[in-house]
C-alpha cells in the first residue's frame, strides 16, 4: 500500500511540473481558452469543368434515380470524372457541375468516340422531393432532364 501511495504521489508531482502542457492533471477539466466554434467552409474541387456535355441521362433505381452524363473532352487523357451537386437553392432545379481532371501529359486530340467520358452520380427519393428537373453543366454548355 506504501508502495502504491508513493507512486501515486510521485506521478503526480511529476506531471504537475508539466507546467502548462496537458499532462499537468490541474488542466484536464478546464475549459480551454480561446477555442471558438468556426463555420464549416467545404473544400474547393480542384477539378475542372469538362469541355461539353453530350448527353443526360436519368435511370430510375430502386431507391431513386441515377443521373448519367456523357461528356467530351477536347483531348484524350482526362481523368476522374464525377457529377458534383450544387447547394439546393430551393428553386425544384437540382444542379450537377461535371467536374473531371485534365491530362497529366499532353495527348493527341484523337475520334470524338474515344474522348467521350461518362459519369453517373445517384440521387435517393429524398433528394428528389421537390425537384422539377436536373442539370448537368459543362464548361460550354448545360443539359437538363425531369426525373
Amino acid at each position: 500500500m506504501k508502495r502504491v501511495l508513493i507512486l501515486g504521489t510521485v506521478l503526480a508531482l511529476t506531471l504537475a511540473g508539466c507546467g502548462k502542457g496537458n499532462l499537468n492533471p490541474l488542466h484536464w477539466f478546464k475549459a480551454r481558452k480561446g477555442a471558438e466554434m468556426q463555420a464549416y467552409t467545404p473544400p474547393v474541387d480542384p477539378r475542372g469543368l469538362i469541355d461539353k456535355v453530350i448527353s443526360l441521362q436519368i435511370d430510375p433505381a430502386r431507391t431513386g434515380v441515377l443521373v448519367r452524363a456523357t461528356g467530351l473532352p477536347p483531348t484524350q487523357g482526362f481523368w476522374d470524372a464525377a457529377l458534383v451537386a450544387l447547394p439546393a437553392d430551393g428553386s425544384g432545379h437540382l444542379v450537377f457541375e461535371f467536374r473531371i481532371f485534365p491530362p497529366t501529359v499532353p495527348s493527341a486530340a484523337g475520334t470524338k468516340p474515344s474522348r467521350e467520358i461518362t459519369a453517373v452520380a445517384s440521387v435517393s427519393k429524398f433528394q428528389l422531393d421537390g425537384v422539377t428537373s436536373i442539370e448537368v453543366k459543362g464548361a460550354t454548355n448545360a443539359m437538363s432532364a425531369q426525373p
